[in-house]
């Protein structure tokens, strides 16, 4: 009897976050223009961040700090922050896909 199948591997889907975490984290300017940011798939430190978009670093530390806690921003290779890879579905690109929206970033003014 032959065991072995001739199936697909599994693809890993991620979870959708909350409809509610996902809106109270885009609700404010300085969210959009940070997500806008990092959705050119490049890790920026809070203070690259912070120099591109305006606010304080202590400001933008703090909105970062909320993106963080919905599962829409990950803290990477130490003071790194980047948008979790399979939130960009075409890398390169500013749009990120949080399941239950899909964002078109522009870049930030």
């Amino acid at each position: 009897m032959n065991t072995t199948t001739d199936a697909p591997p599994a693809v890993s889907i991620p979870a959708k976050l909350p409809l509610n975490d996902v809106l109270f984290a885009i609700g404010t300017p300085v969210r959009w223009q940070i997500l806008s940011e990092l959705s050119a798939s490049e890790p920026l430190m809070v203070s690259e961040i912070a120099q591109r978009i305006g606010p304080s670093a202590d400001l933008t530390s703090k909105h970062i700090a909320v993106l963080r806690k919905c599962g829409l921003v990950v803290q990477s290779r130490g003071r790194f922050y980047q948008i979790q890879k399979h939130y960009l579905p075409v890398p390169g690109q500013r749009v990120a896909d949080f399941g239950h929206c899909l964002l078109r970033l522009d870049a930030a003014t």
